[in-house]
């Protein structure tokens, strides 16, 4: 009898990894009442939700400082032309503070079940893309969320740039025209696509996983896109409705 309930847990337990795992887009900002996206609230509310995972922006102003933040401007003001004390002026849309990469994974840090999904944005050199991943990364040890972070990038040099600085940490590529092959070949640990290239391409989700790659989609806001992708078995998707198809 206890081998046969000792079974049933192994297979709850494998069941359980097998399942599409959600992660929130920009935090669970759609929410009742709404907030705004990539705030610390939209953190919270992410966290409250019992999820695998929450997405956020991190981008760097004039001064070096790590903001989160979506757009390259912030009200009117773009974030890599201005210091970080004349952005934090403008307060978002909900009331809070413009929030540094700092104060978001202290929130991050209160719930170690909800992994932190970097997404560094794009920045105009190289030289300046590289400082980010430095800092983004000195940030993460400093606070010891190694173990609670994964990056994920449009940019190839900031996923490479990663994987260089820290070779364990968990890279995915997001732009969408790199081949399950070809993010191996770039020592990559997944792709990140935007569900329209599993569409086009309806052999790459189980190419990826032949090859061990991670797979998600972004951004699934659809109940029948994410039953079409869960049924290819990918193994996580992103969206603006976590409330919506958790335990679906």
């Amino acid at each position: 009898m206890k081998n046969f309930i000792l079974g049933l847990a192994v297979l709850s337990t494998v069941a359980m990894k097998a399942q599409t795992q959600i992660i929130a887009h920009r935090g669970y900002f759609q929410s009742q009442p709404a907030t705004t996206e990539n705030s610390i609230k939209s953190l919270e509310n992410a966290q409250k939700l019992g999820i695998y995972g929450s997405e956020f922006d991190v981008r760097m102003t004039k001064d070096g400082v790590l903001v989160i933040n979506h757009d390259e401007h912030h009200g009117k003001l773009e974030i890599s032309d201005e210091t970080f004390k004349t952005l934090e002026k403008d307060k978002l849309s909900n009331g809070e503070k413009f929030p540094t990469l700092k104060d978001y994974l202290k929130q991050g840090k209160k719930d170690a079940a909800l992994q932190l999904i970097i997404e560094i944005k794009p920045a105009k050199t190289k030289e300046l893309e590289n400082e980010i991943v430095q800092k983004t990364i000195k940030m993460v040890k400093d606070m010891k969320l190694d173990a609670q972070t994964q990056f994920i990038s449009f940019s190839l040099n900031v996923c490479k740039e990663i994987k260089k600085t820290e070779p364990k940490y968990k890279v995915q590529y997001l732009n969408g025209e790199l081949s399950p092959e070809q993010i191996k070949n770039e020592g990559l640990d997944g792709l990140d696509y935007h569900y329209s290239v599993f569409q086009k391409n309806p052999t790459w989700i189980t190419d990826a996983k032949a090859l061990g790659l991670i797979t998600n989609a972004w951004t699934v806001n659809d109940p029948a896109v994410y039953e079409e992708l869960k049924k290819q078995g990918i193994a996580f998707i992103t969206t603006n409705i976590p409330d919506q198809l958790k335990g679906k």
